[in-house]
């Protein structure tokens, strides 16, 4: 634990992207930080990154290595900052030689929610009618929900969410898929129209939680945001991030999983699925939560068996064209 005695009052710089959502978060961060360490004085530098930048292009085509994060990594490793406030579902599984994932905070519901335009307010993702457009620009919930509803029509959808929502709301789209926890942290839970299921579609991994990410041998840092670390949420996460990183997928492959931890058990569900729609597979696993990684890449392994590595090869195969 950090010690006021022990080390001379310093100036903490947080890393943050400059979206609302992502400032939302960061101060969230500050505050409890400030809160738990009066002594201390906690700044927020923001920074765009290629993934605010680039907005008129499919995230799968942009590539997912670090899209929403690499600015700020670089802040770090140049001292520049201390530590990055991410989104976890953005943090990629593999980071760069010198920073580590140093907390995981409690998570908000991690489900997708359904937003809906005003003339289906009296539908959900089930009822829709055929043809109906629905909005997302991730190929994680564009597949599973192809595998449900092949009737309805996908089309890609960029920017943050008061544009998304405004997109919808002009009619360019019936419906649009967005994180129910995104929604609830801007004060926006009322637009939620439906929280779709765990059975129709298996969340990203990380998503709902906030990751805390520094410079491996920054033991002040370190011992300062752990304070704000909540043992369930990184368990099932880090669980998570091992059944990603296994598969060795990205954030923009489509790779869905939900985790709940009851007692000292552990219970993993998983899919893979392809980006048509057509072929989707799903496994569980239940174990110890001591062996919360073992069990994420058992998963893997699971649905590597059962043909998640083809299909997998045929995503790669099919973004490297494009």
């Amino acid at each position: 634990m950090y010690s006021a005695v022990s080390a001379r009052p310093r100036t903490i710089r947080i890393a943050s992207r400059k979206s609302q959502l992502a400032l939302v978060q960061t101060h969230w961060v500050q505050e409890q930080l400030q809160k738990h360490f009066p002594e201390i004085t906690f700044e927020v530098h923001t920074m765009s990154t290629q993934g605010d930048k680039i907005l008129d292009v499919a995230l799968a085509k942009i590539g997912d290595k670090g899209l929403f994060t690499k600015e700020l990594e670089v802040g770090m490793l140049n001292n520049e900052t201390d530590f990055a406030v991410h989104s976890l579902k953005d943090l990629p599984t593999k980071l760069p030689e010198g920073l580590i994932l140093g907390c995981v905070t409690e998570r908000e519901n991690p489900a997708d929610a359904l937003v809906v335009h005003e003339k289906h307010k009296d539908k959900q993702i089930d009822t829709l009618p055929e043809g109906a457009v629905v909005g997302t620009s991730s190929l994680r919930r564009l597949a599973q929900l192809r595998y449900h509803f092949p009737h309805l029509a996908f089309k890609d959808i960029r920017g943050n969410l008061n544009t998304r929502l405004a997109k919808l709301d002009a009619g360019e789209f019936d419906a649009i898929i967005l994180a129910v926890a995104g929604l609830q942290r801007l004060g926006m839970g009322s637009r939620i129209h439906q929280i779709i299921p765990p059975e129709i579609s298996l969340h990203a991994v990380g998503q709902g939680a906030l990751g805390i990410e520094c410079r491996s041998d920054d033991t002040e840092v370190l011992s300062l945001i752990k304070v704000l670390e909540h043992a369930p949420t990184a368990q099932r996460c880090y669980a998570e991030r091992a059944f990603l990183r296994e598969l060795e997928g990205g954030c923009q492959v489509p790779i869905g999983i939900n985790t709940q931890i009851e007692g000292d058990t552990l219970t993993l569900t998983g899919m893979v699925a392809s980006l048509d729609g057509k072929q989707l597979i799903k496994d569980i696993i239940s174990g110890n939560v001591s062996e919360a990684e073992k069990l994420g890449i058992e998963l893997a392994q699971h649905l590597r068996q059962q043909g998640a590595q083809e299909i997998l090869d045929r995503i790669f195969a099919e973004v490297r064209q494009q």
